[in-house]
């Protein structure tokens, strides 16, 4: 397991000749309900890909704690940056790694926002036309998991701070979770964008927190950590 802010510049230059893989974990600080940490997200994506690099070989980045927080941004405790922030920082980040030598970018987000994942994205598309020797692929696994993901869910449209982030929280840190919110949904006057996201969605949960367990979360966790591994096996190729 390479991670990147505990070894040595020696030691990353004989890394290096054995990958040019660099993954970035993106989390964030955002409620998660009145049950869940504030870096839920960060810490299922920081856990995912520890796993994962005991499985293949890659540069961990030190997690980025901040994101794209749109609906939850008026919660108690979010904390959010803009979708320019994020762009730039992304933009920064990978082509300083590739002018130290890294070829291969997989930006993991365990926030699925979406103007956190479109923020990513328009940074990977500027940079993939700005370098012609790069791959660089985005994972989210409320995106590339979706389907089975939702098979492990017993709510429907199960999502924010629901019974599958619980069931995680609950497998990977369960004395991080303070007891169950009650089942809730966001109640936006869709197609309407509203300044006040609170009043429309006080309870911060989305899906049914009181059905979630850490055998559902093990199983979620498995789901992911395979996925991470097929998705860096196929940039290793040339």
């Amino acid at each position: 397991m390479i991670l990147l802010e505990k070894i040595t510049m020696k030691e990353f230059e004989e890394y290096l000749s054995q990958t040019k893989t660099i993954v970035f974990p993106y989390g964030t600080v955002e409620e998660h309900g009145s049950h869940l940490p504030l870096n839920t997200d960060s810490l299922i994506i920081q856990e995912v890909l520890i796993q994962a690099a005991k499985r293949r070989m890659f540069f961990l980045a030190p997690l980025i704690p901040y994101g794209v927080c749109s609906m939850t941004k008026d919660h108690p405790g979010t904390i959010s940056i803009t979708p320019e922030t994020l762009r730039r920082l992304t933009g920064d980040l990978v082509s300083d790694t590739y002018s130290k030598g890294l070829r291969r970018f997989l930006l993991a987000t365990g926030h699925g926002g979406t103007l956190h994942y479109a923020a990513l994205r328009e940074a990977a598309e500027k940079l993939v036309e700005r370098f012609d020797d790069v791959k660089i692929a985005i994972f989210s696994p409320y995106d590339l998991l979706a389907q089975e993901l939702s098979g492990i869910s017993e709510t429907p449209n199960d999502s924010h701070a629901g019974e599958l982030e619980t069931s995680m929280v609950l497998h990977l840190a369960p004395e991080l979770v303070k007891g169950r919110a009650e089942e809730g949904y966001p109640r936006h006057p869709r197609p309407f964008i509203v300044k006040d996201k609170l009043k429309y969605w006080p309870g911060g949960v989305w899906g049914n927190p009181e059905k979630a367990t850490a055998e559902k979360g093990e199983r979620a966790i498995g789901l992911i950590v395979d996925k991470l591994v097929e998705i860096l096996t196929e940039m290793e190729k040339e």
